[in-house]
């Protein structure tokens, strides 16, 4: 189906203003909110601003790297940008919803698309409680953070923390320690999407932890309870055979 009416929206790098220039001349500028297709140009942390901005309207969203990394990116080309609309792959992916408690109380609520990780914020090791779905699973964990990742999310900062690549369709979710000190080397876990994950933070005075969503912090929680939101849905486009399944796959034998 032919997608005419494109909103592009850009980041602040050069590039990407360029290539805003180059686009909007030949395919003129749409309003999101009278728009058939958002087209994003940047690099992934851009791709997951825009997929957090216009989740309200439904639209779908095709990336064109003009950042430095694209996993979640096509390739950039001032031509043939409808066929290539037309012609796309769509992923659905849901993200998660973070409730992160601080120690003054505040409530702060997040969503995330790649991963809601813990940080230590001090010189010393995290101590984390873990539950799953209300159980105690593990009654102390003594590391730098731990993380809970979506599929999509799953080849970013878990890949890096040494978690596994999960299939883009697989309802599972990844929960993955840094540098896990108590027990020794523990691995993480890999859960059903449908579960809810509870960190409660030990000595978070002596040893303050902060949360972040998609890269946005919270300092100082005492507790922070992660879930998948599956009534929101982020829809993805790629080029025919580059799709997120196909990168995963990829990824994995790098």
């Amino acid at each position: 189906m032919a997608l005419t009416k494109i909103a592009f929206l850009a980041s602040s790098s050069p590039a990407a203003q360029e290539a805003l220039l180059g686009l909007t001349a030949l395919h003129g500028q749409t309003d999101v909110t009278e728009a058939e297709v958002v087209v994003a140009l940047g690099g992934d942390g851009f791709m997951l601003q825009t997929l957090h901005e216009t989740e309200a309207t439904g639209l779908p969203v095709y990336g064109m790297n003009c950042g430095t990394v694209g996993f979640l990116m096509n390739t950039f080309g001032l031509e043939d940008l409808p066929a290539r609309l037309a012609a796309a792959e769509e992923a659905v992916i849901n993200p998660l919803a973070m409730t992160a408690v601080s120690m003054d109380g505040t409530v702060t609520r997040a969503l995330a698309i790649n991963e809601v990780s813990l940080l230590r914020a001090g010189p010393q090791a995290a101590k984390l409680r873990i539950f799953v779905d209300g159980k105690e699973r593990l009654a102390e964990l003594i590391c730098d953070g731990a993380l809970v990742a979506t599929p999509a999310g799953s080849t970013a900062y878990n890949y890096s923390a040494h978690g596994p690549i999960l299939p883009i369709g697989s309802d599972v979710l990844a929960l993955t320690p840094m540098a896990a000190f108590r027990p020794r080397r523990w691995r993480g876990a890999l859960l059903p999407k449908s579960v809810v994950v509870r960190f409660e933070v030990l000595e978070p005075e002596k040893r303050p932890v902060r949360a972040d969503a998609d890269s946005r912090p919270v300092t100082d929680v005492v507790s922070v309870e992660i879930r998948s939101e599956p009534a929101i849905r982020h829809r993805i486009l790629f080029d025919p055979g580059h799709g997120l399944e196909e990168r995963l796959i990829v990824e994995q034998f790098a």
